[in-house]
C-alpha cells in the first residue's frame, strides 16, 4: 500500500496550504471555534480556500455551527460528537475509494486522529480488530480501551509535541500491530507519562467544590502534569471539572452528562463536553456555570 505524507495539526494550528503536497485529506480536525482565541475565517477557511480543488475530503466529528455551510459539498463528511464519538468509525472502504488518490493526510495528533490516518492508509480497514472501539473509548473517556490502546494514548499524552512518535504510531497501526520493535519504542514513551499522571494526582488536591463544579487552580505550578487525568479526577468529584492556569481555562464533563459547554460559553464548535478558553474569561465562565445551576453564587 502507498504511504502518503503525514502532517499533524490541531484545530487552532493548521499547516499552510502551500506546505502540503498534492491532493489532501483532513481527518479528525474540528473547524476552529470562535471564543477560543481563534477564528474559522483565519484558520479553517484559510486552509480550505488555499487547497481549493486539491482538498480531496475533510472528515470530522466535532460540533460546529458552520457544518451546514458545507453540507452540499461531497468532500465534507461532517458529524457531531453525539453522532460519532470518534472519527475512525466514519471511515470505510467506500469513503476512501470515493476520495480517490491522496498524497497528504492532515490529522489530529491524538489516538483518534492517528487511528483515522492509519485506517485511511489501509483503505478503510481497521488497523486491528477493535481499533474503532478503542478510539471511541479514548476520545469519549467512556468504556475501556484495550491495553495496547492505553499504551499509545499514554505515550501521546506524555510526548504530545513529538511528531516522530506520532509517525511511528501511525506506521505501527498501518502494520496491523505486527511490528513488535516499534511497539517497544511506544511503550518506552508511555512509561514517561507515569510521572505526569502522579503530578496530576498531586495537583488534584487543589480541587474545591462549588455546587456541581470542581475547580482546580494550578497557577504557579511548575510540574509537568497530565491535564486529561486531572480533569477526570475532577469529574469524580462533580459533574463539571474546571482547571485554570495563567493562560487557559479548561472545562470537562462526562460524555453522557447532557451538558453542552459549547452552548453555555457561546462557542461555535468543538467538543460539547470539553472546551478551553483564554484565562481572561475565568470570571465569565464562573458566572455562566452559576447561571446554569452548576456552580454556587
Amino acid at each position: 500500500m502507498s504511504f502518503p505524507r503525514l502532517a499533524f495539526a490541531t484545530p487552532r494550528k493548521l499547516p499552510r496550504a502551500n506546505e502540503l503536497a498534492g491532493r489532501v485529506v483532513v481527518l479528525d480536525i474540528a473547524f476552529a471555534a470562535e471564543g477560543t482565541g481563534t477564528s474559522f475565517e483565519k484558520v479553517t477557511q484559510k486552509l480550505i480556500v488555499g487547497l481549493g480543488p486539491r482538498l480531496a475530503m475533510w472528515v470530522d466529528h466535532h460540533d460546529h455551527a458552520l457544518h451546514a455551510t458545507y453540507r452540499q459539498d461531497p468532500r465534507f463528511v461532517l458529524a457531531t460528537k453525539a453522532e460519532h464519538g470518534a472519527c475512525p468509525e466514519m471511515i470505510d472502504e467506500a469513503l476512501v475509494a470515493r476520495a480517490g488518490t491522496v498524497d497528504t493526510i492532515v490529522c489530529h495528533g491524538d489516538f483518534d486522529g492517528l487511528a483515522s490516518a492509519a485506517k485511511w492508509i489501509r483503505g478503510g480497514r481497521e488497523p486491528y480488530p477493535g481499533a474503532d472501539a478503542d478510539a471511541r473509548a479514548i476520545d469519549t473517556r467512556m468504556g475501556t480501551p484495550s491495553d495496547r490502546a492505553k499504551v499509545i494514548d499514554r505515550a501521546l499524552r506524555a510526548r504530545m509535541n513529538d511528531d516522530a512518535l506520532k509517525g511511528l504510531i501511525v506506521r505501527w497501526l498501518v502494520s496491523g500491530g505486527d511490528d513488535a520493535g516499534a511497539f517497544r519504542e511506544i511503550e518506552e514513551a508511555s512509561e514517561s507519562a507515569r510521572v505526569m499522571e502522579d503530578n496530576a494526582r498531586e495537583l488534584a488536591r487543589r480541587y474545591e467544590l462549588s455546587g456541581e463544579t470542581a475547580i482546580c487552580d494550578v497557577r504557579g505550578n511548575t510540574l509537568r502534569y497530565d491535564k486529561t487525568v486531572l480533569l477526570l479526577l475532577g469529574q469524580e468529584r462533580a459533574r463539571v471539572a474546571l482547571v485554570h492556569d495563567e493562560t487557559t481555562v479548561t472545562l470537562a464533563a462526562r460524555f453522557d452528562s447532557g451538558i453542552d459547554l459549547l452552548r453555555m460559553l457561546d462557542i461555535q464548535g468543538g467538543m460539547p463536553t470539553r472546551v478551553s478558553v483564554p484565562a481572561a474569561r475565568l470570571g465569565d465562565v464562573i458566572q455562566r456555570l452559576t447561571k446554569a445551576g452548576l456552580a454556587k453564587r
